[in-house]
């Protein structure tokens, strides 16, 4: 028994509770498909019958029943707040995974964003009824311009990988009013970047010529000079890099890339360690995404919502997509259309994420310039301190040194153990905590990337290093069947990952009757 009375994880297993005949443990309920539970012949809800109608469809008309699955209302409703149990989420503990972000979103921000005027604002209702919007995309621009130390902002793009297509084009743009947009056609990429800096490169027409990282986990000046050439166009480098390090040679690399006529796009998704504490524009930088929705608090799984304004130094600022937010006088309004400028046009139909924008603004104004910079203090402090708790049981691929708001692990620590970093993250399920980031960046073997965030109390953090820490010494222990057999407590045991590549089932099956 533990200090509350409570039977210790080893008496649990040992009881090996019994099977039910319902399948549920409790309040953890087994839960049906709902193909599996629904009538096909029923439905909950009642549908007037339509009037006659003649049908365009012809052959293509369907000849049998769809075979819905019919629920009642308490049906639907049980079946999704059961399966809505199985959610690991930010309001029912930690999430350590590393470069996302997924941290506490103040309700106050949810509340603003459902305000009349913001919630139901429609793109393509007259300006003169939408000055209150206009107004807070005007702030949000000017914040994130004092922020970044840049010229101008973009916030049209929807999320990070579309503020990276903003730049980069804003980029080619800027290159082929200079008369050399057949000749600079390379795009210096390190080996950490994220994923989609090389794949946003390509997507616009440009070659990537990847740029090695030291063994300090950095891009050194000398490497980036290695790699200019009159045909380079840019390079994409995020900093703090995805190994959760500064990188400390940035200004020596924008002065490369300038004096060879090249720009500077840095990759923003990790700002929030740096916000109040420097500025991007001041270290060289040209264009840089901003990831409102990791940034500045709304979590961002599932899809969404997500907002990527692009900040642009004064080298890029003329050619900003459109629409853009202007003033007339005390009226706003927005430019439509690039004729007669050097904007390199539209990048989608309407102007960007309403909500995303007042969800920002209302974290930036209840913080303050003195709370955003404190914010960025304790997501690395945090960080740091997640570090040095494990450095003694676990590796660091980079040594003992300060991280930023992420703290990076490899998996040479499980040498010789016959358990990978695959099996530590399953048992870290058991425990009740989502697994950190695995396998990113590419360039450590076996990573294990963790970002605790600011919004996490010390207690907190202390009980998530005391668990990893009692899974690092089961591991030195010996105890590998607690790792290749998790989960066991989760409400599905682990996949053979192997079978199910081979033999993936797509498409549920209706069983043949009893």
């Amino acid at each position: 028994m533990n200090s509350q009375g409570r039977p210790t994880r080893a008496e649990d297993v040992a009881a090996k509770p019994r099977a039910t005949f319902t399948g549920n443990r409790a309040l953890d309920i087994e839960e049906a498909l709902i193909f599996e539970t629904g009538r096909f012949d029923a439905t909950g809800v009642d549908v007037e019958e339509p009037a006659p109608f003649q049908s365009r469809l012809g052959p293509h008309a369907r000849q049998t029943a769809l075979e819905l699955p019919g629920l009642t209302e308490p049906e639907a409703v049980r079946h999704y707040v059961r399966l809505s149990r199985n959610n690991y989420a930010i309001d029912a503990g930690i999430y350590p995974l590393g470069s996302c972000t997924m941290k506490h979103n103040p309700r106050l921000n949810e509340k603003m964003a459902r305000l009349p005027g913001f919630a139901d604002v429609h793109p393509l209702q007259p300006v003169s009824t939408a000055q209150g919007a206009l107004a807070v995309i005007e702030a949000l621009a000017k914040a994130l311009m004092t922020m970044t130390g840049m010229s101008a902002v973009a916030m049209q793009p929807k999320a990070g990988a579309h503020g990276e297509l903003c730049g980069m084009m804003a980029i080619k743009a800027a290159i082929e009013a200079r008369g050399e947009g057949e000749t600079r056609r390379v795009v210096l990429v390190p080996d950490s970047a994220h994923g989609t800096n090389p794949a946003t490169a390509a997507l616009i027409g440009f070659s990537v010529r990847p740029v090695p990282a030291g063994e300090d986990g950095n891009v050194s000046v000398e490497a980036v000079k290695n790699a200019l050439s009159p045909d380079v166009a840019a390079i994409m480098l995020t900093n703090p890099n995805t190994c959760g390090l500064f990188e400390r040679q940035i200004s020596g690399i924008a002065d490369a890339l300038h004096e060879a006529g090249a720009y500077f796009y840095c990759d923003g998704a990790n700002f929030n360690a740096i916000v109040g504490k420097t500025r991007p524009g001041d270290l060289g930088v040209d264009a840089m995404h901003i990831n409102l929705h990791k940034t500045f608090s709304t979590p961002h799984g599932g899809g969404g919502p997500g907002a990527g304004p692009v900040a642009l130094s004064s080298r890029l600022a003329p050619y900003a997509p459109v629409p853009f937010v202007a003033r007339d006088g005390d009226a706003l309004g927005l430019v439509e259309h690039a004729e007669g400028s050097a904007s390199f046009g539209r990048m989608c139909a309407f102007h960007g994420q309403m909500g995303m924008f007042v969800r920002a603004l209302s974290f930036i104004l209840s913080h303050g310039a003195d709370g955003l910079r404190q914010a960025s203090e304790d997501a690395v402090l945090s960080a740091n301190y997640v570090r040095a708790c494990l450095n003694d049981v676990m590796s660091a691929p980079f040594g003992d040194r300060p991280c930023m708001h992420e703290a990076l692990f490899d998996d040479r620590w499980l040498k010789d153990t016959g358990l990978t970093t695959l099996d530590f993250a399953k048992a870290m399920i058991d425990e009740g905590y989502h697994p950190m980031t695995v396998y990113f960046p590419l360039i450590v073997h076996g990573a294990m990337l963790i970002e605790p965030t600011e919004s996490e109390s010390k207690s907190s953090l202390d009980l998530f290093i005391m668990t990893l820490r009692d899974l690092a010494f089961a591991v030195k222990a010996g105890d590998r069947e607690r790792f290749l057999s998790a989960p066991v407590f989760a409400p599905r045991r682990r996949l053979d990952e192997t079978r199910a590549a081979r033999q993936p089932v797509l498409r549920w099956t209706r069983p043949p009757p009893a």
